[in-house]
């Protein structure tokens, strides 16, 4: 019976996190009430406040779940020999857990203004240069610190400049994917070119 209460709590929770997203990309995060969200949920104001007290509580709450794959990803990968095939596996694993929270993502890359002023990107930014020491060597060259940042926002500016565009959902995530890890692999084999070769022969 419990276990029945807290899965019941659990769907409440999510119905209203995935409402309150649609709401935030159709009319903006400031524009949107807790009581809009209720009334599209179909519930009372005194349910929505028994999960979140107010919109920010259901924000935070959803970049918390976007995060924690992001923590466990860094935890695994401080873990793992700093390889080529550890830096494709954490860009592969990064790109299910973005497909995953797509529509959060996408009004992140929106509201970019909201992030900042509720201190949630600069929190998305530790993790973002976490998960960049893992995929770049400590003693990379410029360019190729550049292209293992560029694999990451290659990633992100996927989720946001492809919704739109024809194609399948997965055929594009695998693009988007293998673009950021051919810019990683191109960065791991530069870290390993002799220290007289010139840059511009890797190119």
């Amino acid at each position: 019976m419990d276990g029945s209460r807290q899965r019941r709590r659990g769907d409440t929770r999510q119905r209203i996190q995935d409402v309150a997203v649609e709401l935030f990309a159709e009319q903006g995060y400031e524009k949107t009430s807790l009581r809009e969200i209720a009334e599209r949920l179909d519930v009372t104001k005194a349910a929505l406040y028994y999960h979140f007290k107010t919109k920010e509580d259901i924000l935070i709450s959803l970049f918390q779940d976007l995060t924690r794959p992001m923590d466990e990803l860094i935890e695994w990968g401080k873990g793992q020999p700093h390889t080529l095939e550890t830096k494709q596996e954490l860009l592969t694993r990064y790109s299910e857990a973005l497909t995953a929270a797509a529509p959060l993502f996408r009004f992140m890359q929106e509201n970019q203004a909201t992030i900042r002023e509720l201190s949630i990107g600069e929190s998305f930014k530790d993790r973002m240069l976490g998960m960049l020491d893992i995929i770049k060597e400590p003693d990379a060259a410029l360019t190729d610190q550049v292209r293992c940042v560029s694999a990451l926002f290659t990633m992100h500016a996927g989720m946001f400049a492809l919704k739109d565009m024809e194609g399948d959902p997965e055929d594009k995530r695998k693009a988007v994917l293998e673009v950021a890890i051919d810019l990683v692999t191109r960065a791991h084999a530069g870290a390993t070119e002799s220290p007289d070769e010139s840059p511009t022969e890797s190119l």
